[in-house]
């Protein structure tokens, strides 16, 4: 049975087609950067334990609020390039509903050209990050799934 790729939420499609139009891997790099710089800044009282992605070599730090139904994420981390993948994912994730996250696939890196420059211990991070924005979301459908029940 074939199965039929999940289209990407408009912010997600939005990044996945930038980095697709820059064929260079040091620009893709900078653009990546680009989005470690546009992560706002991360509450030092809110790096603490519950907050720590696991799994990542770099400290790596994401919370999530929810907003009429649109889940927020914040984060950081103390690598710049891990920092980019937070700042995309922040980027790319925040503002969709617990529902629409929770059934995306973290495949769409691979669209963006970065999975095949990242080293390992980065490629798993960005995938633990990925599970645990996830994981966020997932609490917030289910309070909201139980509230409706």
């Amino acid at each position: 049975m074939l199965t039929v790729p999940q289209p990407l939420p408009t912010s997600l499609e939005r990044i996945v087609r930038r980095f697709q139009q820059i064929s260079d891997l040091k620009r893709r790099y900078e653009y990546l950067l680009c989005f470690a710089k546009r992560l706002s800044p991360f509450p030092d009282e809110q790096k603490i334990a519950a907050n720590r992605v696991p799994g990542c070599v770099s400290q790596v730090y994401v919370t999530a609020s929810l907003n009429q139904g649109k889940v927020i994420f914040q984060g950081d981390s103390d690598s710049q390039l891990t920092k980019g993948l937070v700042g995309l994912l922040v980027e790319g994730l925040s503002g969709l509903a617990p529902a629409e996250i929770i059934q995306l696939k973290p495949d769409f890196i691979q669209q963006t050209g970065l999975d095949i420059s990242l080293t390992p211990s980065r490629a798993n991070g960005f995938y633990n990050i990925f599970q645990t924005m996830q994981q966020k979301a997932l609490v917030y459908h289910l309070a909201e799934t139980y509230t409706q029940t």
